[in-house]
C-alpha cells in the first residue's frame, strides 16, 4: 500500500482521513501545518499528499507550489470545505491531481486517492 502524507491544521480532519486510509492498509504521516508538511515531504518522500487549502501559517496553495517546485511529479490532492468551482479550477491548474471537499465521504476519498495513485489525475469529490 501507499505512504500518504496528510497536511491539515485540524486534528479532527487528520484523524478522519487517517482512519479512512488505514482501512485500506495505507501508511500515514501527519503534519499539522504547511511548514511541517513541506519538511515531512522532503524527509519521508510519500507516494501521495492530502493537503488542506485553508491553514493559518501557510495556505495550502503555497505549500502546493513549493512541493511542485521541489518535485514536479508530486501527487497532491487538495482538501477543502470551499465548494466554489473557481477554487477547484485554481488548485487543479496549479498542479493538484485531485480535489476533495469536506465533510469527507469515505468512498469518495478512497476513489480519488486510488485514482491518483494509479496515475489518473482529475479526481473531484
Amino acid at each position: 500500500m501507499a505512504k500518504i502524507l496528510i497536511v491539515d491544521d485540524s486534528t479532527l480532519s487528520r484523524g478522519i482521513l487517517r482512519r479512512i486510509l488505514q482501512t485500506e492498509g495505507h501508511s500515514i504521516i501527519e503534519a499539522k501545518d504547511g511548514l511541517m508538511g513541506i519538511e515531512s515531504y522532503y524527509i519521508e518522500k510519500p507516494d501521495l499528499v492530502l493537503l488542506d487549502i485553508a491553514m493559518p501559517d501557510m495556505q495550502g496553495t503555497e505549500v502546493l507550489e513549493k512541493l511542485r517546485a521541489f518535485d514536479d511529479r508530486a501527487r497532491i490532492v487538495m482538501a477543502t470545505a470551499d465548494l466554489q468551482e473557481l477554487t477547484r479550477a485554481a488548485v487543479m491548474a496549479a498542479g493538484a491531481l485531485g480535489y476533495l471537499t469536506k465533510p469527507y465521504n469515505p468512498d469518495v476519498v478512497l476513489d480519488i486517492v486510488n485514482q491518483v495513485l494509479r496515475g489518473i489525475p482529475g479526481g473531484v469529490g
